[in-house]
């Protein structure tokens, strides 16, 4: 089960020494920079980066009546994982 927004700040806080509202206003304040910079990409150090993407436009579809549609182009937001995470993750 993934973990919720007050076991991340109750983890981070038993770490750091901080206090939990203390984590709680780091985790919003870096949450609306990713958000805010995320069009110039948006790295975290050993976890990935947030980036914008373009997706082109495409035939689709519909998966219900089997008709084909046209999907236009739009932008896309993706979350790539660094290597180093990923091989952390996938060692066992």
């Amino acid at each position: 089960m993934a973990m919720t927004k007050s076991q991340i700040q109750a983890a981070l806080a038993e770490k750091t020494g901080l206090s939990k509202k203390d984590v709680a206003q780091v985790l919003d304040e870096l949450g609306a920079l990713a958000i805010k910079e995320a069009k110039n990409g948006f790295a975290l150090l050993g976890l990935g980066k947030l980036v914008l993407v373009d997706r082109a436009a495409r035939m689709g579809r519909n998966p219900a009546t089997g008709e084909t549609i046209q999907i236009p182009a739009k932008k896309v937001v993706k979350f790539r994982v660094s290597s180093a995470c990923k091989q952390a993750l996938l060692k066992g």
